[in-house]
């Protein structure tokens, strides 16, 4: 039995939300093994003064970490599990997660109490490229901006009135009892989440048996099958790629349903679909709604190669 875990996480406010839980449950889990939290500094924590998509799209949030856990310095590492590549790094494995948060996305407002009551021209603020495509498919006439930092500064620009609203998860939002700030959370049939969106990520060493063992008692089955759906289904697509993609996951009994699209940058095309079937083929289902995804065009649009239809 290990005599004690070393959790890897980001230094934020959330990221330190996250890894307090993870922490809780695994002491939980199994009492008389301490669990220490060592915080490392990423590359998207140190550099904040451009968009993200200038990093390359790949391990912004949790290279740095994964790094850490390769090198044995920490045994796990925690993630927001919608900043973990779907592209798999040798030596490691995701080994589990926790109970889902909120999905969705929320819309944030001093000044306007519902997202359709923005007048034209209003500048929105948001680092994600799914989120803004979204936001100009359904609203173009919106100014929609890049904006950086973590959950509190993000409030504090927009409190200097420097937008006129902004989008920020649910999740994190609720998480850090601040969802007071919250104006809307914004339709989900037209403001698709994030892949791995509201879930936390535990994350391994493959060959490290008695970390995995510890991990698999924590870890939550239905969420895991939902996002082992959803993270099938960006990987198929082309896993890190920097076009918006958009999915969410919704099960019942022993039923799960996956909603995808895909986006243009510039909000004009999107390319959707839907599956069902059985929890237990979530895998499947993910590669499917890829293929199907693929067979209507996604691959050029993800290539910027051609135009296509609103679907």
């Amino acid at each position: 039995m290990k005599s004690g875990v070393k959790l890897g996480t980001r230094g934020s406010q959330l990221a330190l939300w996250q890894a307090r839980l993870v922490k809780s449950m695994l002491e939980t889990a199994h009492p008389g093994i301490p669990v220490e939290i060592v915080v490392i500094e990423t590359d998207g924590d140190r550099v904040q003064s451009v968009p993200l998509s200038s990093f390359g799209g790949f391990g912004v949030f949790t290279k740095a970490i994964q790094e850490a856990l390769l090198a044995r310095t920490v045994d796990i590492a925690v993630h927001s599990l919608k900043d973990l590549p779907t592209i798999p790094v040798e030596g490691l494995q995701l080994a589990a997660v926790t109970p889902r948060g909120p999905l969705g996305d929320a819309l944030v407002s001093q000044k306007w109490s519902r997202f359709d009551d923005l007048p034209p021209q209003s500048t929105v603020g948001s680092s994600s490229l799914r989120r803004k495509a979204q936001l100009l498919l359904r609203r173009p006439d919106l100014n929609v901006v890049d904006l950086r930092g973590n959950v509190e500064t993000r409030l504090r620009k927009l409190a200097e009135q420097q937008y006129d609203a902004i989008v920020l998860a649910e999740a994190g939002l609720v998480r850090l009892g601040l969802a007071q700030h919250i104006t809307e959370i914004l339709d989900p049939t037209w403001m698709l989440p994030a892949v791995g969106q509201g879930a936390v990520a535990i994350e391994c060493r493959t060959e490290d048996e008695n970390t995995r063992e510890l991990m698999e008692k924590i870890n939550h089955h239905p969420t895991w099958q939902c996002v082992q759906a959803e993270r099938h289904f960006l990987s198929t697509l082309g896993g890190g790629c920097l076009v918006p993609v958009g999915c969410l996951s919704r099960y019942e009994e022993n039923t799960l349903s996956l909603t995808g699209a895909v986006f243009s940058t510039d909000g004009k095309q999107r390319i959707g679909d839907t599956v069902t079937g059985m929890m237990d083929k979530s895998v499947d289902l993910g590669n499917e709604l890829a293929r199907l995804l693929v067979d209507r065009g996604a691959k050029q649009l993800l290539s910027g190669m051609a135009t296509y239809p609103k679907g």
